[in-house]
């Protein structure tokens, strides 16, 4: 069996009203981790940073507003479906990024594929790891 999926996709890093650029995002979804999703930004001139949030936020952010705390997700139209806003927030400072759908839906179906969503507790042995998910998701968060 896979153990993980992953994919790349463009997003705009939105600066200001004036100015964004595009850069590139990993996806990364593992089965020792089943309800998380990480997304690794590979920004110009600086270390890659990756953030670990709730696979369903992923799942709802894309087809409505969600989120309270640290990770906010939201369809640009909820119409139209064609793009997505994620926000992320450290204290006073934040980062918005804006991203496509289809990419989104494509790499959420391919888990869904590897670990159908609701199914995450059935892993053989999910419980002997949850501990050691938890405290790769806590350094992970102190180390960004």
């Amino acid at each position: 069996m896979r153990e993980s999926v992953q994919a790349e996709v463009m997003m705009s890093f939105l600066v200001s009203e004036e100015l964004s650029f595009r850069i590139p995002v990993e996806l990364r979804y593992e089965t020792r981790d089943p309800y998380a999703v990480r997304l690794t930004f590979h920004l110009p001139g600086d270390v890659p940073v990756t953030w670990a949030f709730g696979r369903e936020l992923l799942v709802d952010g894309v087809g409505r507003a969600c989120g309270d705390g640290d990770v906010r997700i939201a369809p640009t139209d909820p119409e139209q479906l064609e793009e997505a806003l994620i926000r992320l927030q450290v204290g006073p400072d934040q980062a918005l990024f804006r991203v496509g759908i289809p990419p989104l839906l494509a790499f959420l179906d391919r888990t869904d594929k590897l670990v159908p969503l609701g199914q995450e507790r059935t892993l053989i042995d999910f419980e002997t790891h949850l501990d050691e998910a938890l405290d790769r998701i806590l350094a992970e968060q102190s180390a960004g």
